[in-house]
C-alpha cells in the first residue's frame, strides 16, 4: 500500500528538490518496519529531498522511533541515514546519540559525540545532547569518561541546568560513586525531589537498602515515586515483608505502588495475598490495569480459583480492556490451570493478537489436560502462522509427545528445534526425549543422547534412563548409570540403594553385600520411608523402624 501511495506522490509532484517535502513526511509517519521507512528512504533520495536537512531528521527520527529500533538492525539503519546526511545539525547529532545512549552499544554515542565536537561545520551541544550522553555514561559504568563530560558540561557552564545537573547525580550514583553523588544532591540550591529519587532508586535497585532507607528519611520532600521506589527495592531482592511495611506506610498511593506490591507477592507465590491485596486496591477506588489483571491471574491459576478467574474475566470484558498479549496469556493459563480448557480455547480464539507466550500456555494446558492431538495441532497452526517457537514451546510439545508415546513425532521435533529453529536443547528438553526413548526400549539412543551432557549436570535424567534399563532388564547398562551416579555424589544414600538394588537383580550377592559394606564406612545411612494419616483433624507421622511422631 505504501509503495503505491509514494508511486502516486511521484507521479504528481515535481522531482525537484526545491518541491515542499511535506507530503512524504506522512508516509514517513505511517511506516512501522524498516522495509516500509526504505521506500520513503528511496523517494527521498531520488527526489532529491534528502538534502533537504528537515526532511532527512524526520526520516532519522522515525527510523529511532520504531517498535524494532532497539535492534541491531534498526540501530545500523539509522546510523546509516545520519551518515550520509552532508551537514547534521545539533537535532540530527541528538536523535542518534540518544538512540544508541539506551542502546546495547552506549559507546558509540561517545564517538559520535567526539565527531559532533571535532566536526568541520561547528555543531554546539545543547543541554539535551549532555543528558544523552551522561545516560550513555551511567549505562557503560565509566565514571572516568563520565568526570570528562562534567567538566564539558561545566566549562560550557550548562551544570545549572536541572535536566542535566540531575542526570550527572545519577550518573555517578550508577557508576558507583556514592559520596559525589550525594555531595551534589546535598549542593542543590533548592530541595528536587527528582534528584533525590535518581540516587534512591540506584540504591533500592542494587539492593543498599541501609543507605537507601538512610537517604530516604533523609528527604525533604517525598512523592509517591520516592515511596515505589522504596517498595520495589525491597521486592526485587525478595523481601516482600519488608516491602508490605512500607507500603502500609503510605499515605498516597497510585496504580504502580499497588503493582509492585501485588508483583512481589506473585513472585514469592503467596496468591492468597495477591488476591486480598487485590480487593483492597479495589475498595480504595484505584483503578487497576494490565499488569495488576496479570498478577492477579496468575494468582487465581496458583490458588486453582475458578470463581475468581471468572470475576476477574467479567470485570475485563466490562470495563472494555482489550485483551492481547500478557493478558490473553494470563486468562488462558488461568483457565488451564483451574480446569477450564473450553475456556481457555475461547479466549484463545477469540484473541487477535496472540505472542508466542499465549501459544506457549495453550499447548501446554491442552497437553497437561491430555489433549495431546489438539497440543500438536496448535504447535502445526503457530508454525504455519509464521511464530517461531522458542525452548518453552518445545519443551511442551515434547512432553506432548512422550506423554502419548510419539516416538516418530517426538524425533522429528527434537530435531526440528535443532535444525531449523537453532535452538540448543536444555535439560528438560533432554529428559524428554530420554523418556520417550526409554518407553520404547530403545536405551543405546537414549544413552548417546545423554552422552552429549555431563553426569553431573543432568542426574535426574540418567536416574530416569536407570529406572528405564531396569524396566527393560538391561542390567549392564543400569550397573554402568548407577555406578555413575554414585560416583558423582558418594555420600547419597540413594545411589548406593540404587546400585544395590541392580546387582541384586543380577544375584550378584557378593557385590551387595560390597556396596552395603561400603556405604557403612563413609557413614551413608538410608533415609527411612515416611507416612502420615490424618485421624480427627490432626496429622500423625510415622517414620519407617519407629513410632509415631507426635
Amino acid at each position: 500500500m505504501l509503495v503505491v501511495l509514494i508511486t502516486k506522490i511521484g507521479n504528481t509532484m515535481s522531482m525537484a528538490a526545491t518541491f515542499s517535502p511535506e507530503p512524504i513526511f506522512s508516509f514517513i509517519e505511517m511506516a512501522n518496519t524498516i522495509s516500509e521507512l526504505h521506500q520513503s528512504h528511496a523517494f527521498l533520495l531520488k527526489s532529491g529531498l534528502f538534502r533537504n536537512p528537515f526532511a532527512a531528521s524526520r526520516l532519522l527520527t522515525k527510523a529511532t522511533t520504531l517498535p524494532t529500533s532497539s535492534s541491531v538492525d534498526t540501530l545500523s539503519y539509522a546510523l546509516s541515514i545520519f551518515t550520509h546526511i552532508e551537514e547534521p545539525n545539533s537535532y540530527t547529532y541528538n536523535t542518534i546519540i540518544r538512540a544508541y545512549s539506551t542502546s546495547s552499544f552506549p559507546q558509540l554515542s561517545l564517538i559520535i559525540f567526539l565527531k559532533m565536537l571535532n566536526a568541520v561545520h561547528k555543531v554546539f551541544p545543547d543541554k539535551y545532547t549532555f543528558t544523552f550522553i551522561v545516560k550513555a555514561c551511567a549505562t557503560i559504568g565509566n565514571a572516568k569518561q563520565g568526570e570528562q563530560v562534567h567538566g564539558l558540561v561545566t566549562k560550557i557552564g550548562l551544570e545549572e541546568d536541572v535536566y542535566v545537573y540531575n542526570t550527572l547525580i545519577h550518573m555517578y550514583a550508577k557508576c558507583g560513586c556514592f559520596g559525589v553523588s550525594r555531595g551534589m544532591i546535598d549542593g542543590l540550591v533548592e530541595d528536587d525531589v527528582i534528584a533525590w529519587n535518581g540516587l534512591l532508586s540506584v540504591f533500592a535497585e542494587r539492593g543498599l537498602f541501609e543507605l537507601a532507607r538512610e537517604l530516604f528519611d533523609e528527604m525533604p520532600v517525598k512523592n509517591v515515586e520516592s515511596w515505589n521506589f522504596m517498595v520495589s527495592g525491597y521486592v526485587n531482592v525478595g523481601l516482600v515483608d519488608e516491602a508490605r511495611k512500607v507500603f502500609d506506610e503510605m499515605l498516597v498511593k497510585d496504580v504502580v505502588s499497588w503493582n509492585v506490591m501485588i508483583t512481589g507477592y506473585t513472585k514469592a507465590d503467596r496468591f492468597a495475598e495477591v488476591l486480598a491485596l487485590f480487593e483492597d486496591m479495589l475498595r480504595a477506588k484505584v483503578k487497576p490495569d494490565n499488569c495488576t489483571l496479570v498478577n492477579v491471574l496468575s494468582a487465581c491459576a496458583g490458588v486453582g480459583s475458578l470463581s475468581q478467574g471468572k470475576w476477574i474475566h467479567a470485570y475485563i470484558e466490562r470495563n472494555g480492556i482489550e485483551v492481547h498479549d500478557f493478558l490473553a496469556t494470563a486468562l488462558v493459563d488461568m483457565y488451564c490451570k483451574c480446569g477450564c480448557i473450553e475456556k481457555a480455547l475461547e479466549v484463545f480464539i477469540g484473541t487477535s493478537r496472540k505472542d508466542i507466550s499465549t501459544w506457549n500456555a495453550m499447548i501446554a494446558g491442552l497437553s497437561n489436560h491430555g489433549y495431546l492431538d489438539d497440543a500438536l495441532k496448535t504447535f502445526d497452526e503457530l508454525i504455519a502462522d509464521g511464530i517461531k517457537p522458542n525452548e518453552v514451546t518445545f519443551v511442551s510439545v515434547l512432553s506432548t509427545c512422550s506423554q502419548g508415546g510419539l516416538l516418530s513425532e517426538g524425533r522429528r521435533i527434537f530435531d526440528l528445534m535443532i535444525s531449523e529453529y537453532r535452538i540448543q536443547p536444555t535439560l528438560v528438553h533432554y529428559g524428554c526425549m530420554v523418556d520417550l526413548l526409554g518407553r520404547f526400549g530403545l536405551l543405546e539412543e537414549a544413552e548417546e543422547l545423554l552422552s552429549r551432557l555431563p553426569v553431573k549436570e543432568a542426574p535426574a535424567i540418567w536416574e530416569s534412563l536407570l529406572s528405564a534399563s531396569r524396566s527393560h532388564n538391561d542390567v549392564e547398562l543400569a550397573e554402568r548409570i548407577a555406578t555413575k551416579l554414585l560416583e558423582l555424589d558418594p555420600h547419597d544414600s540413594a545411589g548406593y540403594v540404587q546400585l544395590s538394588n541392580v546387582l541384586a537383580s543380577m544375584g550378584r550377592w557378593d557385590d551387595v553385600r560390597e556396596v552395603r559394606r561400603k556405604m557403612r564406612s563413609e557413614g551413608v545411612t538410608k533415609e527411612p520411608g515416611c507416612s502420615m494419616i490424618e485421624v480427627d483433624g490432626v496429622v500423625h507421622e510415622f517414620l519407617a523402624g519407629e513410632g509415631i511422631i507426635l
